[in-house]
C-alpha cells in the first residue's frame, strides 16, 4: 500500500522515535516547530536510510533500523550534509577566492 509512495514503514517508525527523543531534548515549546521538526525526522528516516544501508552496504535489517533512527535523530542536519556531498559529486564548482582590493585613502585639505 505505502511501497507506491515510496515509504518504508519500519524506517519510519524508527524515524519517529528518533526525532521525537531530539525534539524532546531540544524543546522550544513552539507547537509547529516541534511538529516540522518530527516530520523532516521521519522523511529524513523514510527516504535518507535506503541511500545510507546501499552506500554502507548494511544487510540486516535490524542495522537498518537503527541506522533509520539515528537519521531521524540527526533530522534535517543530515539531509543538509547528504545533500551538500550529492550535489558536489554532480556538479563539483571550483573554488573561487576572492580578494579585496587596497584602495588609497584620500584627505582632504
Amino acid at each position: 500500500m505505502f511501497q507506491g509512495l515510496g515509504i518504508e514503514i519500519g524506517f519510519l517508525v524508527s524515524g519517529l522515535f528518533g526525532s521525537i527523543l531530539m525534539v524532546s531534548k531540544s524543546s522550544n515549546g513552539n507547537l509547529k516547530s516541534t511538529i516540522l521538526a518530527i516530520l523532516g525526522g521521519m522523511a529524513s528516516a523514510n527516504y535518507l536510510t535506503p541511500i545510507m544501508v546501499q552506500f554502507a552496504n548494511v544487510k540486516d535489517v535490524k542495522m537498518q533500523n537503527g541506522l533509520a533512527f539515528i537519521v531521524g535523530f540527526l533530522g534535517l542536519k543530515l539531509v543538509e550534509m547528504v545533500s551538500e556531498k550529492f550535489l558536489e559529486k554532480i556538479d563539483p564548482k571550483p573554488i573561487t577566492t576572492t580578494r579585496k582590493t587596497k584602495t588609497k585613502k584620500v584627505t582632504r585639505k
